[in-house]
């Protein structure tokens, strides 16, 4: 029967190797994230393939264990079929299941954290298709997103200012994205109507930007508010820096000197 126990070890070697590539992320990596809603989602994606991969890994050790037990050693061939099939789960599991962008219809729905992720993929999707000053303020939205997401966290659904947020994250910002990414690429740079298609899409994609900016300094008011009087409270209630000082020089005394009591006792104790 031929030794094949240094082939394994090189084998399981391997299949260790090959599942820290899936947990750092594969052999193709993906863009940076512009948003921690997109992030998560990519995180997830990847933990996925890894337990996959373990999987593949684990039934393949399985089966050539058994081999083994059946066929008395499965030889230098079989343990070069094992080597290719850990090399060939290392290939599909590096690259599937692909995260998946989003539709532009379900970038409204569902919870504030799931319509701040589809948007953020979906933006990432059309980034490399935008020019260089675009992509640059869609980057900026992400970041944007992920705080409009942690207010929204904290008001109802019902709430009015949630359907004008899914207007417009769900609707304006990719359709602004869609209807530039309609003009031929040659005609981009063209004017037209006093202005380029370009140009255009980079005022659009900022005055956007800041009305996402400005409905999320409008959700944080009440909770700035609410610091701001619990802040006065408690410099009432326990006091600042300024009462702190004046507690203290009045431990210290307050610098009015006693009156001498001297003489008074002297009088007292001379005879009549």
């Amino acid at each position: 029967m031929t030794d094949s126990t240094q082939q394994s070890d090189q084998i399981l070697g391997a299949a260790r190797q090959s599942l820290l590539t899936q947990q750092e992320g594969g052999t193709h990596r993906p863009g940076d994230s512009i948003g921690q809603g997109s992030a998560a989602a990519k995180r997830k994606n990847l933990i996925n393939r890894a337990k996959y991969f373990a999987g593949a890994i684990a039934t393949i050790f399985v089966t050539m264990a058994a081999a083994g037990i059946l066929l008395d050693g499965i030889g230098t061939v079989g343990v070069m079929m094992v080597a290719l099939a850990v090399v060939a789960a290392a290939f599909v599991f590096a690259n599937f299941p692909k995260v998946k962008t989003p539709k532009r219809a379900e970038l409204k729905l569902g919870n504030p954290q799931q319509m701040v992720a589809r948007t953020e993929l979906w933006l990432e999707a059309q980034r490399p298709h935008l020019p260089e000053a675009a992509a640059r303020i869609v980057e900026r939205l992400g970041e944007q997103l992920d705080a409009l997401g942690v207010q929204l966290d904290a008001i109802d659904d019902e709430h009015p200012a949630m359907n004008e947020v899914r207007e417009l994250v769900g609707e304006y910002i990719p359709e602004t994205i869609d209807n530039y990414r309609k003009i031929p690429q040659h005609l981009r740079q063209e004017e037209h109507a006093g202005g380029t298609a370009d140009a255009r899409l980079i005022t659009s994609l900022t005055k956007l930007s800041s009305e996402v900016d400005r409905v999320t300094r409008r959700l944080a008011e009440g909770a700035l508010d609410d610091l701001a009087v619990k802040s006065r409270y408690l410099d009432y209630r326990y006091g600042g820096d300024d009462l702190l000082a004046e507690m203290t020089n009045d431990d210290q005394g307050s610098g009015v000197p006693l009156p001498d009591l001297s003489n008074i006792n002297d009088t007292v104790k001379q005879p009549r």
